[in-house]
């Protein structure tokens, strides 16, 4: 599973913004075919994503590209433009079903030949936004061996299941996404904040999101970025924790006991477990990024 805190949204008919993008310290760069992208503008977009992403994997970030959904009509043009082996993903909007991943799968492989790429190498993420997408996220999650994430798009769901956009209307979908993700070893990524002038409206959604699960969070803008990280980073406190529990824990089992206590805390094979993937989280993360982190492992 890729350790991606954040995945910045870029318009993929700005160019200005694609040339600042890597500098945003992004965990990736997402760059968009659709929603950002007004219909006249698309394939003068493919082409300057095409143009873009070797220059942005160059500087050590990971390129995905949101191309247009499968009911649109347009997601093959854009996975032709967008294929190279400078790409590291693509994100498929509107995922409603295992189909829709599938047929993205054929548009892959067609790509990958015509374009010399290593079968496969290009990964997907599913982005769910519709309440028939929740409904089917397992189906999703078993569709393609090119997954390698789910993610949650809040404002396209909340107008399909007609409610407001807060926390509330999106606990379900949340809780869906996070379970089915886990169950599939795969990263589950929350939706976008709305608002990049709202700092602690963002910082509130993000540590709910940590809270139930979520390993990472869409940004729309440089300055959501380092809100998301600060946030989706284990502290340092936390990493000095759960490298106690682990000394303490494999000590005790040396000795032949099942649990110890940690500052008061009993401490048994499950919670020794999640502190060793806490301590392999926080040493991704202090990795050099780069695009290898989007691929199969």
């Amino acid at each position: 599973m890729p350790m991606f805190r954040s995945l910045l949204f870029v318009p993929g008919n700005n160019e200005r913004m694609i040339e600042r993008a890597p500098a945003a310290g992004a965990d990736a760069i997402v760059l968009d075919l659709e929603d950002a992208v007004p219909d006249g503008e698309k394939r003068a977009a493919r082409a300057l994503v095409r143009r873009a992403a070797p220059r942005i994997a160059a500087a050590g970030v990971p390129v995905f590209v949101r191309v247009n959904g499968i009911s649109s009509g347009r997601t093959r043009d854009d996975v032709m433009a967008a294929v190279s082996r400078s790409l590291a993903g693509v994100v498929l909007p509107k995922t409603e079903s295992a189909q829709d991943l599938r047929d993205l799968d054929v548009m892959l492989r067609e790509a990958e030949l015509k374009r010399r790429v290593r079968p496969g190498d290009v990964r997907t993420i599913a982005l769910i936004e519709s309440a028939a997408g929740v409904l089917r996220c397992e189906e999703i999650a078993r569709a393609s061996d090119r997954l390698l994430a789910l993610s949650a798009g809040a404002e396209d769901y909340v107008y399909d299941i007609g409610a407001p956009r807060d926390a509330r209307a999106l606990q379900h979908m949340r809780g869906v996404i996070v379970q089915v993700a886990a169950a599939y070893h795969l990263a589950p990524i929350d939706t976008p904040y709305p608002d990049h002038r709202d700092r602690a409206g963002l910082e509130a959604e993000a540590e709910l999101a940590r809270a139930v699960g979520f390993k990472g969070k869409y940004a729309i803008h440089p300055a959501q970025i380092a809100p998301i990280h600060a946030i989706f980073t284990p502290s340092p406190a936390e990493v000095a924790y759960a490298r106690r529990v682990v000394e303490a824990y494999d000590a005790a089992v040396a000795g032949g006991i099942g649990a110890v206590n940690v500052d008061g805390r009993m401490v048994d094979a499950p919670i020794a477990e999640h502190a060793r993937a806490l301590i392999g989280r926080a040493e991704e993360i202090a990795r050099p990024r780069g695009r290898s982190r989007a691929k199969r492992g």
